[in-house]
């Protein structure tokens, strides 16, 4: 059997340009610039910042998120929490609703453990099943998920939202802690106008609301625009990918993660296929037509993927093209779904390996 010791994947020293591949490689200066600037911008307006580590799932860049100043961090199932609190993260809070005994019990654990874990529901549904199982045992923390346009989980209307939380309040084991949405880019006026609303019915009801979360990397640095908000949410951020600089969040040059892949044949003058596919860089489009964006050859496009090849098509490209042995570096369409498809990460500093990461919270999806 092969060694899969996270150890002899690279060692400090090791150049890049030498690992096997297919390899996620993390660049440390723009890793550390990302942290930086991020930071910098909620310390300026006065948010409190919450990454999600499910874009990387490794304790160490959580450490370095919260020593630049983060507050807390975000996961998005138990078993990720597991990993973060047995780390020594003690304020998590989980943006999924939490449903059946198993889940209920971890969780139940999970909250005897830490001092400030908290959860999200939009259904009494969701709030009865936390209540029966909390009743009686240390309260836990809940939060009503709004919908203010992202369409994906969460209350329609601010009504439902203090309904919700007048539930909370009222049930043994639970203990109202705010709101929480993930709204769709550039909506700051109507998720405003939603939490604005939402809050005076509370007001109203005599609940306070000692958190209003707003969320996702897409509407970052829209943050500012919703001052109802205590904090936001984003974890794309600290690698970037091709995604964010479309949506011009960032540039090329600040994508910190880059799958490398070796061209491994080239069939036709027209056709060159890497060893990296489905496995390596995800079939996650994000509306794009191709798989990636290859460093160095903007015009090639990896235009189909099977679970161990990708295919480029080179007819557009004018100049030199990709040859056999040849290592490309290609900024993923989504750096999250890549992290969960490899044990480890190594990252470098110009070409140069620095150190070795393992993924620890890798497939932790339930």
């Amino acid at each position: 059997m092969p060694d899969r010791s996270f150890a002899v994947v690279a060692r400090a020293g090791d150049r890049i340009a030498d690992l096997s591949t297919p390899r996620p490689v993390i660049d440390e200066d723009r890793l550390a610039a990302n942290i930086a600037r991020v930071q910098s911008y909620m310390d300026e307006h006065g948010l409190n910042f919450r990454p999600h580590i499910k874009t990387h799932k490794i304790p160490a860049l959580a450490v370095a998120q919260v020593a630049a100043g983060a507050k807390g961090i975000n996961c998005q199932k138990v078993t990720e929490a597991e990993v973060f609190a047995e780390a020594g993260f003690n304020d998590i809070l989980i943006t999924f609703n939490i449903l059946g005994q198993q889940k209920l019990e971890r969780l139940a654990r999970l909250n005897d453990k830490i001092p400030a874990l908290k959860v999200v529901a939009d259904s009494e549904v969701t709030v009865d099943g936390l209540a029966a199982h909390f009743s009686g045992h240390k309260p836990l923390t809940v939060l009503v998920e709004c919908d203010t346009g992202g369409g994906r989980c969460g209350v329609q209307t601010a009504e439902e939202a203090a309904s919700l939380a007048r539930r909370i309040t009222a049930a043994d084991g639970l203990t109202f802690g705010g709101i929480v949405t993930y709204p769709k880019p550039q909506a700051a006026a109507a998720i405003e106008a939603f939490i604005t609303e939402t809050l005076d019915r509370l007001t109203s009801d005599g609940i306070s609301c000692p958190i209003v979360s707003n969320g996702g990397t897409p509407s970052l640095f829209e943050a500012h625009l919703v001052p109802s908000a205590t904090e936001h949410r984003a974890g794309t951020y600290i690698y970037n990918d091709r995604q964010m600089v479309r949506m011009g969040h960032c540039t090329e040059d600040d994508c910190a993660m880059h799958v490398l892949a070796t061209v491994v044949s080239r069939p036709t003058a027209d056709r060159a296929v890497i060893d990296a596919g489905s496995k390596a860089l995800t079939s996650d489009l994000q509306g794009f037509s191709d798989y990636g964006l290859i460093v160095g050859y903007p015009q090639a496009r990896i235009t189909s993927l099977s679970e161990e090849h990708g295919v480029i098509d080179l007819a557009n490209c004018t100049g030199p093209r990709p040859q056999i042995g040849e290592k490309l570096f290609i900024i993923p369409n989504h750096t999250c779904v890549v992290s969960n498809l490899f044990d480890t990460m190594v990252f470098h500093r110009a070409g140069v390996v620095t150190r070795v990461e393992k993924v620890a919270a890798r497939g932790l999806v339930w």
